[in-house]
């Protein structure tokens, strides 16, 4: 016999559980009746009652063919979106654990890593520093992408994974191209895409048809709200290493422009090119949450002090 269960117990009950099969065993109800009234609550509470799998029926990605644009239906939940990691060895920026932190709270139904995961520094245009600076060769490069990226899948293990191309990962593709041409097309480990078997790489992201998460689009100083205005819808990029939201307001609603920050130190040794010039960079990244299929106002995660491993999010400062 069901018992009867408030609207906190309900609630509390599914955010420890986040199952309906889970939820109904636990308070005696049907799994049809669980649904119905975690839709309600939802609505009556203003609150988001997310599943923690990524099977839920409101939760669908369709992955074309030639790779270009990955379509997602969302309902309602979390996404979580980093760029420009540029991971070098033995280096582990704070942006990067708090990300691994989060991704544990949060639980997101996908996790984005939105381009330029891979630095590809041996193999760049830029030329070396003026104190000829060692650069890490790409295998130590690829190495410590496969270890920095096993610690967020350890973090979310029922989360989607993706990864969207940056002009830095295109290094590793483009040079092997360049040097032996198409002879070895097709062998295993001649793509970046081999080291990461469980990533699913795409140009862009397309989530309910209303946000667009792909790495870069326009540049300058107003690139966020170029892409803004001139996608006509919202519009998530990295590649700026800028960590802002622009919102735009018209007749159809809101949206927003994103611009995602870099999951590395803004200051460490990978942007050495920018020769000391003064950089309107910070180290973060966003979340973004779905509600009834609409973008919540975008929420950023800011580091505060590198050294010290501050962050600030949702009105609150971490040490991680």
């Amino acid at each position: 016999m069901a018992t009867k269960v408030s609207d906190d117990d309900f609630i509390a009950a599914w955010r420890r559980l986040q199952s309906v099969t889970d939820v109904a065993n636990e308070i005696g109800l049907s799994v049809r009746a669980v649904n119905v009234r975690r839709r309600k609550l939802e609505k009556k509470h203003g609150v988001i009652l997310n599943a923690a799998s990524p099977r839920s029926p409101d939760f669908k990605i369709s992955i074309p063919e030639n790779g270009v644009r990955v379509n997602v239906e969302l309902d309602s939940g979390t996404i979580m979106v980093a760029s420009d990691c540029h991971y070098w060895p033995g280096i582990i920026s704070t942006a990067h654990r708090a990300f691994v932190m989060f991704a544990k709270e949060l639980k997101p139904k996908a996790i984005v890593m939105n381009g330029d995961v891979f630095d590809g520094a041996s193999i760049s245009r830029h030329p070396p520093g003026g104190t000829w600076e060692a650069t890490p060769t790409v295998k130590q490069e690829l190495e410590a992408c496969q270890e920095r990226l096993s610690e967020i899948e350890a973090a979310s293990l029922n989360s989607k994974l993706h990864w969207t191309w940056g002009n830095h990962d295109q290094r590793f593709n483009a040079r092997l191209a360049a040097q032996v041409g198409d002879g070895f097309k097709g062998i295993v480990g001649m793509n970046l895409t081999d080291h990461f078997p469980r990533w699913k790489f795409s140009t862009s992201i397309m989530v309910n048809g209303n946000c667009m998460i792909k790495h870069r689009y326009h540049n300058g100083i107003h690139a966020i709200h170029n892409n803004l205005i001139k996608s006509g819808t919202s519009f998530v990029t990295g590649h700026l290493h800028s960590l802002k939201v622009v919102p735009w307001t018209n007749y159809l609603g809101t949206s927003y422009g994103v611009d995602t920050g870099s999951l590395a130190d803004v200051n460490g040794q990978q942007f050495s090119y920018s020769e000391d010039n003064p950089k309107n960079h910070r180290s973060g990244f966003a979340v973004l949450t779905f509600y009834n299929g609409k973008l919540l106002p975008p929420e950023l995660c800011e580091v505060l002090d590198e050294e010290e491993g501050i962050i600030y999010f949702r009105g609150n400062v971490f040490k991680v």
